[in-house]
Protein backbone atom coordinates (compact mmCIF):
# COMPACT_ATOMS: atom_id res chain seq x y z
CA UNK A 1 0.00 0.00 0.00
CA UNK A 2 1.51 3.31 -1.14
CA UNK A 3 -0.07 6.69 -0.38
CA UNK A 4 0.83 10.29 -1.23
CA UNK A 5 -0.34 13.00 1.17
CA UNK A 6 -0.42 16.59 0.00
CA UNK A 7 -1.49 19.78 1.71
CA UNK A 8 0.40 22.88 2.63
CA UNK A 9 0.82 26.44 3.72
CA UNK A 10 -0.89 26.45 7.12
CA UNK A 11 -1.33 24.02 9.97
CA UNK A 12 -5.03 23.78 9.14
CA UNK A 13 -4.14 21.93 5.92
CA UNK A 14 -1.14 20.01 7.27
CA UNK A 15 -2.33 18.56 10.58
CA UNK A 16 -5.27 16.64 9.04
CA UNK A 17 -2.95 15.11 6.43
CA UNK A 18 -0.47 14.03 9.12
CA UNK A 19 -3.27 12.58 11.26
CA UNK A 20 -4.58 10.58 8.30
CA UNK A 21 -1.08 9.32 7.48
CA UNK A 22 -0.46 8.25 11.07
CA UNK A 23 -3.80 6.40 11.18
CA UNK A 24 -2.99 4.56 7.94
CA UNK A 25 0.37 3.49 9.37
CA UNK A 26 -1.25 2.33 12.58
CA UNK A 27 -3.69 0.25 10.56
CA UNK A 28 -0.97 -1.10 8.26
CA UNK A 29 2.65 -0.69 9.44
CA UNK A 30 3.86 -1.70 5.96
CA UNK A 31 2.11 1.26 4.31
CA UNK A 32 4.55 3.53 2.44
CA UNK A 33 3.75 7.23 2.71
CA UNK A 34 5.24 10.20 0.86
CA UNK A 35 4.32 13.79 1.64
CA UNK A 36 4.37 16.37 -1.17
CA UNK A 37 4.42 19.96 0.10
CA UNK A 38 5.40 23.45 -0.94
CA UNK A 39 8.92 24.78 -0.51
CA UNK A 40 8.03 27.59 1.89
CA UNK A 41 5.02 26.41 3.89
CA UNK A 42 4.77 25.28 7.50
CA UNK A 43 4.87 21.68 6.24
CA UNK A 44 8.66 22.01 6.04
CA UNK A 45 8.71 22.04 9.84
CA UNK A 46 5.73 19.88 10.75
CA UNK A 47 6.12 16.98 8.32
CA UNK A 48 9.76 16.12 9.16
CA UNK A 49 8.78 16.24 12.86
CA UNK A 50 6.08 13.65 12.11
CA UNK A 51 8.64 11.32 10.57
CA UNK A 52 7.17 11.16 7.06
CA UNK A 53 9.50 11.48 4.06
CA UNK A 54 8.76 14.63 2.08
CA UNK A 55 9.47 16.16 -1.30
CA UNK A 56 8.69 19.78 -2.13
CA UNK A 57 7.38 21.67 -5.13
CA UNK A 58 7.66 25.37 -5.90
CA UNK A 59 4.16 26.84 -5.68
CA UNK A 60 2.80 30.22 -4.61
CA UNK A 61 -0.63 31.70 -4.07
CA UNK A 62 -2.09 33.80 -6.82
CA UNK A 63 -4.01 37.04 -6.88
CA UNK A 64 -7.68 36.63 -7.84
CA UNK A 65 -7.24 38.90 -10.87
CA UNK A 66 -5.15 38.98 -14.03
CA UNK A 67 -1.77 40.38 -13.02
CA UNK A 68 1.94 39.63 -13.47
CA UNK A 69 1.88 37.92 -10.06
CA UNK A 70 -1.03 35.67 -11.03
CA UNK A 71 0.60 34.74 -14.33
CA UNK A 72 3.84 33.92 -12.52
CA UNK A 73 1.94 31.74 -10.03
CA UNK A 74 0.22 29.85 -12.86
CA UNK A 75 3.59 29.29 -14.56
CA UNK A 76 5.02 27.84 -11.33
CA UNK A 77 1.94 25.64 -10.88
CA UNK A 78 2.49 24.29 -14.40
CA UNK A 79 6.12 23.44 -13.64
CA UNK A 80 5.05 21.84 -10.35
CA UNK A 81 2.49 19.73 -12.22
CA UNK A 82 5.17 18.11 -14.40
CA UNK A 83 7.48 17.61 -11.43
CA UNK A 84 4.59 16.00 -9.51
CA UNK A 85 3.93 13.67 -12.45
CA UNK A 86 7.52 12.44 -12.32
CA UNK A 87 7.38 11.92 -8.55
CA UNK A 88 4.07 10.07 -8.85
CA UNK A 89 5.38 7.88 -11.65
CA UNK A 90 8.45 6.98 -9.59
CA UNK A 91 6.54 6.39 -6.32
CA UNK A 92 3.61 4.50 -7.90
CA UNK A 93 0.96 5.44 -5.29
CA UNK A 94 -2.29 3.53 -4.83
CA UNK A 95 -4.01 6.67 -3.52
CA UNK A 96 -3.42 10.44 -3.29
CA UNK A 97 -5.04 12.42 -0.46
CA UNK A 98 -5.21 16.21 -0.70
CA UNK A 99 -6.07 18.43 2.27
CA UNK A 100 -5.95 21.85 0.64
CA UNK A 101 -3.44 24.60 -0.03
CA UNK A 102 -1.89 25.63 -3.34
CA UNK A 103 0.44 22.63 -3.54
CA UNK A 104 -2.56 20.29 -3.80
CA UNK A 105 -3.56 21.63 -7.21
CA UNK A 106 -0.61 20.30 -9.29
CA UNK A 107 -0.26 17.12 -7.22
CA UNK A 108 -3.89 15.98 -7.26
CA UNK A 109 -4.33 16.98 -10.89
CA UNK A 110 -1.17 15.12 -11.92
CA UNK A 111 -2.27 12.07 -9.94
CA UNK A 112 -5.71 12.00 -11.51
CA UNK A 113 -4.26 12.35 -15.02
CA UNK A 114 -1.83 9.52 -14.25
CA UNK A 115 -4.81 7.35 -13.26
CA UNK A 116 -4.41 7.28 -9.48
CA UNK A 117 -7.53 7.63 -7.29
CA UNK A 118 -7.57 10.98 -5.49
CA UNK A 119 -9.50 12.03 -2.39
CA UNK A 120 -9.94 15.55 -1.01
CA UNK A 121 -10.52 16.64 2.57
CA UNK A 122 -11.99 20.11 3.16
CA UNK A 123 -11.67 21.59 6.65
CA UNK A 124 -13.78 24.73 6.41
CA UNK A 125 -17.45 25.63 6.01
CA UNK A 126 -16.45 27.67 2.94
CA UNK A 127 -14.23 25.42 0.79
CA UNK A 128 -10.85 26.66 -0.36
CA UNK A 129 -10.34 27.55 -3.99
CA UNK A 130 -7.96 24.63 -4.57
CA UNK A 131 -10.47 22.00 -3.45
CA UNK A 132 -13.26 23.62 -5.47
CA UNK A 133 -11.07 23.48 -8.58
CA UNK A 134 -10.05 19.87 -7.94
CA UNK A 135 -13.53 18.50 -7.23
CA UNK A 136 -14.00 17.14 -10.76
CA UNK A 137 -10.93 14.89 -10.43
CA UNK A 138 -11.63 13.52 -6.95
CA UNK A 139 -13.17 10.12 -6.26
CA UNK A 140 -14.50 11.42 -2.94
CA UNK A 141 -14.75 14.82 -1.23
CA UNK A 142 -14.68 14.62 2.56
CA UNK A 143 -16.18 17.56 4.45
CA UNK A 144 -15.87 18.85 7.99
CA UNK A 145 -18.95 21.10 7.82
CA UNK A 146 -22.14 20.01 5.98
CA UNK A 147 -22.56 23.64 4.88
CA UNK A 148 -19.54 23.31 2.58
CA UNK A 149 -21.60 21.12 0.24
CA UNK A 150 -23.44 24.22 -1.00
CA UNK A 151 -20.25 25.63 -2.55
CA UNK A 152 -19.54 22.61 -4.74
CA UNK A 153 -21.37 22.16 -8.04
CA UNK A 154 -24.40 19.87 -7.76
CA UNK A 155 -22.79 17.45 -10.21
CA UNK A 156 -20.20 16.61 -7.52
CA UNK A 157 -22.65 16.11 -4.63
CA UNK A 158 -22.69 12.32 -5.01
CA UNK A 159 -18.95 12.32 -4.17
CA UNK A 160 -19.45 14.22 -0.90
CA UNK A 161 -19.22 12.55 2.51
CA UNK A 162 -19.40 14.55 5.76
CA UNK A 163 -16.70 12.95 7.93
CA UNK A 164 -15.57 15.73 10.24
CA UNK A 165 -11.97 16.69 10.91
CA UNK A 166 -9.48 14.39 12.68
CA UNK A 167 -9.02 15.21 16.37
CA UNK A 168 -5.92 14.13 18.29
CA UNK A 169 -6.48 11.12 20.53
CA UNK A 170 -5.00 12.99 23.52
CA UNK A 171 -7.77 15.59 23.22
CA UNK A 172 -10.44 12.89 23.20
CA UNK A 173 -8.98 10.78 26.01
CA UNK A 174 -8.15 13.46 28.62
CA UNK A 175 -10.99 13.81 31.15
CA UNK A 176 -12.18 16.77 33.21
CA UNK A 177 -10.61 15.59 36.49
CA UNK A 178 -7.18 15.41 34.81
CA UNK A 179 -7.55 18.95 33.43
CA UNK A 180 -8.61 20.42 36.79
CA UNK A 181 -5.74 18.67 38.55
CA UNK A 182 -3.19 19.85 35.96
CA UNK A 183 -4.15 23.52 36.43
CA UNK A 184 -4.87 23.12 40.17
CA UNK A 185 -8.42 24.33 39.58
CA UNK A 186 -11.54 23.88 41.66
CA UNK A 187 -14.27 21.47 40.47
CA UNK A 188 -16.95 23.78 41.92
CA UNK A 189 -16.11 26.79 39.73
CA UNK A 190 -16.84 27.47 36.06
CA UNK A 191 -13.74 27.33 33.84
CA UNK A 192 -13.27 29.79 30.98
CA UNK A 193 -10.66 29.12 28.27
CA UNK A 194 -9.69 32.07 26.07
CA UNK A 195 -7.09 32.12 23.32
CA UNK A 196 -6.29 33.64 19.97
CA UNK A 197 -4.04 31.05 18.37
CA UNK A 198 -0.28 30.58 18.63
CA UNK A 199 0.44 34.17 17.61
CA UNK A 200 -2.37 35.59 19.72
CA UNK A 201 -5.15 37.99 18.81
CA UNK A 202 -4.79 41.62 19.81
CA UNK A 203 -8.55 42.25 19.90
CA UNK A 204 -9.15 39.28 22.23
CA UNK A 205 -6.24 40.29 24.47
CA UNK A 206 -7.58 43.85 24.76
CA UNK A 207 -11.08 42.63 25.61
CA UNK A 208 -9.66 40.16 28.12
CA UNK A 209 -7.99 42.97 30.08
CA UNK A 210 -11.49 44.19 30.90
CA UNK A 211 -12.78 40.66 31.47
CA UNK A 212 -9.99 39.86 33.93
CA UNK A 213 -10.59 43.15 35.75
CA UNK A 214 -14.31 42.38 35.97
CA UNK A 215 -13.94 38.79 37.20
CA UNK A 216 -10.78 39.29 39.31
CA UNK A 217 -11.29 37.42 42.58
CA UNK A 218 -14.73 36.14 41.51
CA UNK A 219 -15.36 32.91 43.44
CA UNK A 220 -17.58 31.54 40.65
CA UNK A 221 -14.98 31.50 37.88
CA UNK A 222 -11.43 30.45 36.96
CA UNK A 223 -9.81 31.64 33.73
CA UNK A 224 -7.05 30.31 31.46
CA UNK A 225 -6.01 32.99 28.97
CA UNK A 226 -3.41 32.28 26.30
CA UNK A 227 -2.19 35.62 24.99
CA UNK A 228 0.13 34.43 22.23
CA UNK A 229 3.88 34.98 22.49
CA UNK A 230 3.74 38.52 21.05
CA UNK A 231 1.03 39.85 23.34
CA UNK A 232 2.00 38.31 26.68
CA UNK A 233 4.07 41.13 28.17
CA UNK A 234 1.71 43.89 27.05
CA UNK A 235 -1.29 42.01 28.46
CA UNK A 236 0.28 41.66 31.89
CA UNK A 237 1.41 45.30 31.90
CA UNK A 238 -2.13 46.42 31.04
CA UNK A 239 -3.48 44.43 33.99
CA UNK A 240 -0.80 45.80 36.32
CA UNK A 241 -1.86 49.31 35.29
CA UNK A 242 -5.30 48.39 36.65
CA UNK A 243 -3.81 47.11 39.89
CA UNK A 244 -4.07 43.41 39.01
CA UNK A 245 -1.02 41.24 39.62
CA UNK A 246 -1.55 37.84 38.01
CA UNK A 247 1.26 36.38 40.08
CA UNK A 248 -0.86 36.99 43.14
CA UNK A 249 -4.43 35.98 42.40
CA UNK A 250 -6.50 32.88 42.80
CA UNK A 251 -8.62 32.61 39.70
CA UNK A 252 -6.79 33.90 36.58
CA UNK A 253 -3.96 32.16 34.73
CA UNK A 254 -2.21 33.96 31.86
CA UNK A 255 0.27 32.15 29.62
CA UNK A 256 2.03 33.05 26.34
CA UNK A 257 1.25 29.78 24.58
CA UNK A 258 -0.93 26.84 25.57
CA UNK A 259 0.98 23.64 24.83
CA UNK A 260 -1.23 21.34 26.91
CA UNK A 261 -4.46 21.95 25.02
CA UNK A 262 -5.80 18.53 26.04
CA UNK A 263 -5.92 19.56 29.72
CA UNK A 264 -7.44 22.98 29.01
CA UNK A 265 -10.22 21.56 26.83
CA UNK A 266 -10.86 18.79 29.33
CA UNK A 267 -11.83 21.25 32.06
CA UNK A 268 -13.27 24.18 30.05
CA UNK A 269 -16.97 25.03 30.32
CA UNK A 270 -16.78 27.76 27.66
CA UNK A 271 -14.21 28.93 25.09
CA UNK A 272 -13.48 32.36 23.63
CA UNK A 273 -11.41 31.86 20.50
CA UNK A 274 -10.83 32.36 16.80
CA UNK A 275 -12.73 29.95 14.55
CA UNK A 276 -10.09 27.93 12.75
CA UNK A 277 -11.40 24.52 11.72
CA UNK A 278 -8.92 22.47 13.76
CA UNK A 279 -9.72 24.18 17.05
CA UNK A 280 -13.47 24.03 16.41
CA UNK A 281 -13.22 20.29 15.72
CA UNK A 282 -11.46 19.84 19.08
CA UNK A 283 -13.87 22.12 20.93
CA UNK A 284 -17.00 20.40 19.62
CA UNK A 285 -15.55 16.90 20.05
CA UNK A 286 -15.42 17.78 23.77
CA UNK A 287 -18.91 19.34 23.71
CA UNK A 288 -17.75 22.83 24.72
CA UNK A 289 -19.75 25.88 23.59
CA UNK A 290 -17.91 28.89 22.23
CA UNK A 291 -17.87 32.64 21.87
CA UNK A 292 -16.16 32.88 18.51
CA UNK A 293 -14.28 35.88 17.12
CA UNK A 294 -13.40 35.01 13.49
CA UNK A 295 -10.02 36.14 12.22
CA UNK A 296 -11.05 38.96 9.87
CA UNK A 297 -8.27 38.40 7.31
CA UNK A 298 -8.73 34.65 6.81
CA UNK A 299 -8.82 33.61 3.14
CA UNK A 300 -12.29 34.20 1.65
CA UNK A 301 -13.64 34.87 5.15
CA UNK A 302 -13.66 31.13 5.92
CA UNK A 303 -13.37 31.62 9.69
CA UNK A 304 -16.60 33.60 9.77
CA UNK A 305 -18.30 30.85 7.75
CA UNK A 306 -17.06 28.29 10.30
CA UNK A 307 -18.30 30.36 13.22
CA UNK A 308 -21.69 31.04 11.64
CA UNK A 309 -22.16 27.31 10.97
CA UNK A 310 -21.74 26.52 14.68
CA UNK A 311 -23.86 29.49 15.74
CA UNK A 312 -26.66 28.24 13.46
CA UNK A 313 -26.59 24.95 15.39
CA UNK A 314 -26.80 26.77 18.72
CA UNK A 315 -23.30 25.72 19.79
CA UNK A 316 -21.72 29.18 19.71
CA UNK A 317 -22.26 32.91 19.50
CA UNK A 318 -20.30 35.08 17.07
CA UNK A 319 -18.69 38.45 17.78
CA UNK A 320 -16.99 40.04 14.78
CA UNK A 321 -13.47 41.30 15.43
CA UNK A 322 -14.37 44.94 14.82
CA UNK A 323 -17.29 44.68 17.27
CA UNK A 324 -15.33 43.04 20.09
CA UNK A 325 -14.57 44.99 23.25
CA UNK A 326 -14.50 44.26 26.97
CA UNK A 327 -18.08 45.35 27.63
CA UNK A 328 -19.51 43.20 24.81
CA UNK A 329 -17.52 40.14 25.89
CA UNK A 330 -18.37 40.50 29.59
CA UNK A 331 -22.08 40.68 28.73
CA UNK A 332 -21.90 37.45 26.72
CA UNK A 333 -19.86 35.69 29.42
CA UNK A 334 -22.33 36.66 32.16
CA UNK A 335 -25.22 35.58 29.95
CA UNK A 336 -23.81 32.13 29.14
CA UNK A 337 -21.51 31.05 31.98
CA UNK A 338 -23.91 31.72 34.82
CA UNK A 339 -27.11 30.61 33.09
CA UNK A 340 -27.10 26.88 33.75
CA UNK A 341 -29.87 26.05 31.31
CA UNK A 342 -28.34 28.04 28.46
CA UNK A 343 -24.83 26.71 29.10
CA UNK A 344 -26.05 23.10 29.14
CA UNK A 345 -28.11 23.60 25.98
CA UNK A 346 -25.17 25.13 24.08
CA UNK A 347 -22.87 22.35 25.34
CA UNK A 348 -25.34 19.74 24.11
CA UNK A 349 -25.50 21.41 20.68
CA UNK A 350 -21.69 21.56 20.55
CA UNK A 351 -21.51 17.83 21.32
CA UNK A 352 -23.98 17.13 18.51
CA UNK A 353 -21.89 19.22 16.09
CA UNK A 354 -18.67 17.41 17.09
CA UNK A 355 -17.35 14.35 15.31
CA UNK A 356 -14.88 12.57 17.60
CA UNK A 357 -15.03 9.54 15.28
CA UNK A 358 -13.93 11.60 12.25
CA UNK A 359 -10.58 9.89 11.75
CA UNK A 360 -12.10 6.40 11.83
CA UNK A 361 -14.75 7.51 9.33
CA UNK A 362 -12.09 8.95 7.00
CA UNK A 363 -10.00 5.78 7.14
CA UNK A 364 -13.05 3.65 6.33
CA UNK A 365 -13.60 5.75 3.19
CA UNK A 366 -9.95 5.52 2.14
CA UNK A 367 -9.93 1.74 2.52
CA UNK A 368 -12.41 1.45 -0.33
CA UNK A 369 -9.71 2.74 -2.68
CA UNK A 370 -6.74 0.82 -1.27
Amino acid sequence: MRVILTGGGTGGHIYPAIAIGQALLKKNPYCKILYLGGQKGLENKLVPESGFPMKTLEVVGWERKISPQALGAIWKAGKAYFMARKIIRDFQPDLIIGTGGYVCLPVVMAGAHWGCPTILHEQNAFPGLTNRLLARWAKAILLTFPEARNYFSAVFHDKIIVTGLPVRSLILETVKEQGLKYFNFSPTKRTLLTLGGSRGAESINQAMVSVCSHFYGDSRLQIIHSTGENGYQEFRENLLARGIDLANNGNIMSIPYLKQMEYALACADLCVARSGATFLAEMTAKGIPGILVPYPYAAEGHQEHNARALAKQGAAVVILDQELNGEVLIKQLEDILFNQEKLEKMASQSKQAGKPEALATIISVLEKYL
